[in-house]
């Protein structure tokens, strides 16, 4: 059998961790072949050794059948190989076109050269269906569409094995069933793609063959038409996974956050992102904000938890007006926050482990004394919620978050988050980018929250989690909520007209 690339034996070691352990992946020409792994299996290691990002300890790259070397991201290009990365590398206030030649430029006379490039990119884009504006700029587009210049971007340099890691981590279903339809025209145009993910719904509807990875070490290769979703979810974890939520009915108390008559103003003049929002969540359930991303969440829960403020209405906590209130005394008054951003919002990526678990408490008396911090008990406090919440990283307590993988990360700021034992849980796209073993204790942790009589407010763009954890789902489009369904009277179809905007319900 000819493989188009093999990478035999691969092995590479940092500090304090093996990421991949005698690894072997082997594709072939024209299909699209899925990396299924929980966080820190090793799949993006993997990937960035191929894309000569990092090289190999160990081990041998073959391409066509012959061995090659591939130093640097430019022998890769050379080679024909091309990646998306999970965080995009795109320059915001260049256009479309700007960033798709951007290091493969040609010049006249020492000037830009755009028109035969404009050319090539609109053909295209036509031709696998990608539908871009190259004259816009990034900064004004969605992730969706950024995603598709990525994938442009590849294309113009006549890459023909294209590796996307986690290419639906950021995007809404509809801009999933896009991507697909897209990854599956790049496969019949004979392209070689090879896919990162944990989510097991997309590798049954798209990929050929799946390679699964755990704790670095490859487990098997399967072709996904014989396997199910719980023997794939068992591979990877190395467990039965339940991939449904558990939990009892709600049995709510009393409202813990009333929002009345909410208005918040959007970043362009003239129209609000929050428009006269009015709810309450209750003690003892779980309500979900669910809708198309970009339709006003975000600047709601940055109204709640004071990072914006709101030009009308008022928010009340516990029976107390926090309208006003700073965000640390409205932290104290009972809010936790599993932010939407990680990086941004979430955590100080250059700050240890321990440092990040008591970011929101390292004042507290048993953290700090005469304003000196308490090292002994801040390591012993992190230490606990370390081995509690399953945080994998190197060098434990002492990590440097930034080292850690995306899943790991999300655990730290869950652990920290819960931990506080908050009146009002808000968690923003909990699970983005992790793993079902992952999503099992988080949801897990978020349904024990509320059983312990706390209020929870979950915000999230995936509808299986949407219908699987929330007690009542509320719907947002264009900052306005459209319906209140109880959880076990909604179904995906009937939520999907509603985030669409096609389909409104009185309340």
């Amino acid at each position: 059998m000819e493989y188009i690339i093999e990478m035999l034996g691969i092995t590479k070691e940092f500090p304090g961790i093996k990421a991949n352990d005698n690894v072997t992946v082997q594709l072939k020409k024209g299909e699209i072949h899925a990396l299924l792994g929980e966080n820190g299996a090793g799949k993006s290691t993997l990937m960035s050794i191929l894309f000569g990002m990092y090289q190999p300890d160990k081990g041998v790259i073959r391409k066509n059948g012959q061995e090659v070397k591939i130093t640097n991201p430019n022998d890769a290009n050379r080679l024909g190989i091309g990646m998306v990365h999970q965080h995009f590398k795109l320059v915001h206030n260049f256009t479309v076109l700007e960033n798709i030649i951007l290091g493969v430029e040609d010049t006249k006379y020492g000037k830009l050269e755009m028109s035969a490039a404009r050319e090539k990119v609109l053909k295209l884009s036509e031709m696998y269906g990608l539908m871009i504006d190259p004259d816009a700029y990034i900064q004004d587009i969605t992730v969706g569409m950024q995603q598709r210049v990525e994938i442009l971007k590849m294309l113009y340099r006549d890459n023909e094995i294209l590796i996307l890691d986690e290419p639906t981590a950021v995007l809404t279903p509809q801009e999933i069933d896009e991507l697909i339809n897209i990854m599956r025209n790049l496969a019949d145009e004979g392209k070689s793609i090879l896919f990162i993910t944990h989510k097991l719904n997309e590798i049954k509807s798209v990929a050929d063959r799946c390679t699964v990875l755990r704790k670095g070490q490859t487990i098997a290769t399967v072709n996904v038409a014989d396997a199910d979703k719980e023997q794939l979810s068992e591979m990877m974890v190395g467990r039965k996974v339940k991939l449904q939520v558990e939990k009892e009915k709600s049995n709510p108390g009393n409202p813990v956050l009333k929002v009345e008559n909410l208005s918040v103003k959007g970043r362009t003049e003239g129209k609000n992102s929050v428009n006269n929002v009015l709810f309450e969540v209750r003690a003892g359930e779980i309500v979900c904000i669910a809708g198309i991303d970009g339709n006003g969440q975000t600047e709601l829960v940055e109204a709640i938890t004071g990072l914006k403020d709101s030009i009308q209405g008022k928010i009340i906590l516990n029976g107390k007006d926090i309208t006003k209130m700073p965000i640390r005394r409205r932290t104290l008054s009972g809010i936790g926050h599993i932010p939407e951003d990680r990086h941004k919002h979430g955590l100080v990526l250059e700050y240890t482990v321990e440092e990040n678990m008591v970011l929101q408490s390292y004042f507290e008396p048993r953290f700090q004394k005469f304003g000196f911090l308490r090292f002994d008990s801040i390591k012993e406090y992190a230490k606990g919620l370390i081995s509690q919440y399953d945080v994998r990283s190197g060098m434990g307590e002492k990590t440097v978050v930034r080292s850690m993988s995306g899943g790991n990360q999300q655990k730290a700021i869950i652990a920290r988050e819960i931990d506080r034992n908050p009146d009002l849980l808000i968690a923003v796209q909990p699970t983005r980018g992790l793993d079902v073993g992952a999503n099992e204790y988080i949801h897990k942790k978020i349904v024990e929250h509320r059983d312990s009589g706390k209020a929870v407010l979950l915000v999230s763009l995936e509808l299986d989690e949407v219908l699987n954890v929330s007690d009542r789902i509320l719907v947002i489009y264009e900052g306005e909520l459209v319906a209140d369904i109880p959880a076990d009277e909604a179904n995906a179809q009937e939520l999907g007209l509603y985030m669409s905007g096609s389909k409104r319900r009185e309340q």
